[in-house]
Formats: structure tokens, C-alpha cells, sequence
């Protein structure tokens, strides 16, 4: 632990109006993190809490810290998210201003806080039409690919029936490149977690995953993540497209549910096999990826699929 704090204080130093504090001046307090370790810092007198995200080991196998630094910056510039105060590409460290009297939101926070999933939907929004250029392209199925390389290197077994389900996946690759939708600087990792409610605005944090996709890739990743309800998706689309949402709109949106678990099951087996101690990675995947059959064999999956094909 106090190896810890060495590392968060040495980073403080890094900033010219924070170096000059006492270490009893301010405080530290460690907050949630799968990957890595992340700390707010609360000074004495008037200068603003920060927030220290120190990089996870090995977590430089998978993530591009310059691509992370660049979109965090413009993630912040469209207005969704808190402001960079600096950021080494090479050492992974970012620090950044923590926002104040915030929610960090939850799939409780989601179904209790009223009107959350609309002001997430809405942020969403925000963020897709911004304009702005996120740096690396988020690809799926090839990610889907780089991930497996990953895991060819490690000592680890596959779920069972995992490139089976790939494969059936393989005509919903089809389907999407038929109907393509322009690309927009996405979040790509909604987690509950990466979202900030302040009652009237969204925030979104986090940013490692970061790339231009396709924005409807952002709702049903957020909506797996939050377990939403079908109001709560309805909620959160109708926010998003500032009116109801079409049925190509909300197909799109039900396929990436799937799609996001058939991905996150592989990032959770690199972590199981990293031997993260943050959760039980192999309990993670293994229920990401039964609940990636479960849909992608139901009904309005399968709709889903043939309306965007048509």
C-alpha cells in the first residue's frame, strides 16, 4: 500500500499547482477499477479534486495508451467528459479533474435514479454528433480476432462452443456491412461504472477502448451493462434519437447486445488468464458468454437480423 501512495503522490507532482502540496494537504482515496488502479485526491483549500488512473499491469497488451490520451482530450472537448490535466501515453498515467457531486451510476443506480437512462441516451448523443475525431478504428470482428491471438499465447481453455458462436455471428457481420451507419467517436466500454449522474447531466469516463464506430454499438453495450428493462431501452433510445426510434434503429441496437458480450467474453478471459485479482474473470466470461447465446438464439434477435438484412 504504501508503495501505492508513492506512485499518486509522485504523479501529483507532476502538476504545477498540486506539486507544491504537503502530503498532509490533501487526501487519497481509492476507487473502483478492474484493470487499473485509480485514485481522487481531495486537496485542502480551493484547488479542485483530480483523479489519478494509474495503467493495470499488462494492460499494454490490449490498450493504446496515445489513442486513449487523444480521445480523452476530445471526449472532454465535446463536452461529455471531465478535463485531461496530463496524461504520459508511454507510462499509461492520466490524471484528470474529478466532477463534483456526482453519482457513480450502477445497474441499481440505473433502475432507481429517475430519468438515468434517458440523460445517458442523451450524453450518447452528445457525444456521436459532436464532430469531434476519435484516433483508432473499433472493428469488431476484428478485434474479435486480435483478442483470440492474445489468448493463443496463454495457457487457458476456451468455453466450450466459443468459435462455434463466432461463426454463427458471421451472417450478422453481413448484415451490418449491407446497412452501414456513418462512424462516430464512440466510448465503446459503457460500463455502469464509466457513467456520472449529477441528477441533470450524464457524464462519461474512461476511455481506454475508445475509437470511431458505429454509435449503436454504445447503446446496446450500455444497455447489457445497466440489465436494462425494454422500458429502460425505450427510455434511453427514445433520449437518443430525440423521438422514437425507428425498427432498423432498435435492431441495431438488440444485435450489439449480443455482440458486445460475444467480445467482452474474450477480454475477460485475457484478464482470467493475466490473473487479475480485480473479480473472478472466468465466472465473468463464462456468464457474458451464456448470455450471448441465450439472445443471439431468441426470436427478436433473429428479426433483428433479417430487418437490418433486408
Amino acid at each position: 500500500m504504501k508503495e501505492e501512495l508513492g506512485d499518486v503522490h509522485a504523479a501529483l507532482r507532476l502538476i504545477p499547482e498540486y506539486s507544491a502540496l504537503g502530503r498532509d494537504q490533501y487526501t487519497i482515496s481509492r476507487l473502483g477499477g478492474l484493470t487499473n488502479r485509480v485514485y481522487k485526491i481531495e486537496p485542502q483549500g480551493a484547488l479542485t479534486a483530480v483523479i489519478v488512473r494509474i495503467p493495470g499491469q499488462g494492460t499494454e497488451e490490449y490498450i493504446d495508451r496515445k489513442v486513449e490520451a487523444h480521445n480523452a482530450v476530445m471526449a472532454a472537448k465535446a463536452g461529455v467528459s471531465a478535463e485531461v490535466l496530463y496524461s504520459d501515453a508511454q507510462a499509461g498515467l492520466m490524471i484528470s479533474r474529478c466532477i463534483p457531486d456526482i453519482e457513480t451510476m450502477t445497474p441499481n443506480g440505473f433502475r432507481e435514479r429517475t430519468g438515468a437512462p434517458g440523460r445517458a441516451g442523451k450524453a450518447l448523443r452528445t457525444l456521436h454528433s459532436s464532430g469531434v475525431q476519435f484516433e483508432f478504428r473499433f472493428e469488431l470482428f476484428s478485434m474479435i480476432d486480435e483478442y483470440l491471438n492474445v489468448l493463443s499465447g496463454k495457457t487457458l481453455d476456451m468455453p466450450e462452443g466459443y468459435n462455434d458462436v463466432v461463426r454463427q455471428a458471421q451472417p450478422v457481420k453481413i448484415a451490418l456491412q449491407k446497412k452501414p451507419v456513418p462512424l462516430a467517436p464512440c466510448h465503446c466500454d459503457p460500463l455502469c461504472e464509466n457513467f456520472l449522474d449529477d441528477g441533470k447531466v450524464m457524464w462519461i469516463v474512461d476511455w481506454e477502448y475508445s475509437g470511431m464506430n458505429d454509435p449503436f454499438w454504445d447503446l446496446g453495450d450500455l444497455s447489457v451493462e445497466g440489465e436494462f428493462t425494454d422500458q429502460q431501452d425505450m427510455e434511453m433510445m427514445q433520449a437518443y434519437c430525440n423521438g422514437d426510434a425507428s425498427d432498423t434503429e432498435m435492431a441495431r441496437m438488440i444485435i450489439y447486445k449480443a455482440m458486445c458480450d460475444l467480445l467482452w467474453t474474450l477480454w475477460g478471459l485475457i484478464q482470467h488468464a493475466d490473473g487479475n485479482p480485480a473479480e473472478d474473470f472466468w465466472a465473468y466470461s463464462i456468464g457474458r458468454f451464456e448470455r450471448c447465446k441465450k439472445l443471439m438464439n431468441s426470436d427478436a434477435f433473429k428479426q433483428a437480423v433479417v430487418l437490418i438484412a433486408e
